[in-house]
């Protein structure tokens, strides 16, 4: 069975070992540990799996809950049905909140617009102003 360490895993994802660690202490991957006293770290295929959903999950924005839940559900023996529902789930959920953030980020570039709009203008009616000061 193949293996993987920390570090060469770290490379292939193009994260950081201490990142592979911080998703070790959330639960979400779980390696077994060989050598003295188990320092060093052994990666199957199955973390390495576990491993690529969580950045996946970060990816799309998922909290780690939801990712540790999505992990959790690739390992379930179960139907695929209901784990197919409750990914559809988080989905929705997630959907929701990125279209909530959507419509304020389209709120304050329309804000952003006016004030650049009014700045603009503003500016034009200072320019002979500006001009005369200069001048003198």
């Amino acid at each position: 069975m193949a293996t993987f360490t920390i570090t060469e895993l770290a490379r292939e994802f193009d994260i950081t070992p201490r990142a592979i660690r911080f998703y070790e202490d959330q639960g979400l991957i779980s390696p077994s540990r060989e050598g003295p006293s188990g320092r060093n770290r052994v990666y199957t295929a199955r973390e390495r799996t576990h491993l690529k959903l969580t950045l996946r999950g970060k990816r799309l924005g998922l909290s780690l809950a939801d990712i540790k839940s999505l992990v959790d559900m690739y390992d379930s023996p179960k139907d695929t049905a209901p784990q197919l529902q409750s990914f559809l789930q988080v989905l929705a959920r997630h959907r929701a909140a990125l279209e909530l953030q959507r419509e304020d980020i389209e709120i304050m570039l329309a804000e952003i617009s006016a004030h650049e709009e009014e700045s603009q203008r503003l500016l034009g009616l200072a320019a002979p102003d500006v001009a005369e000061i200069v001048v003198k």
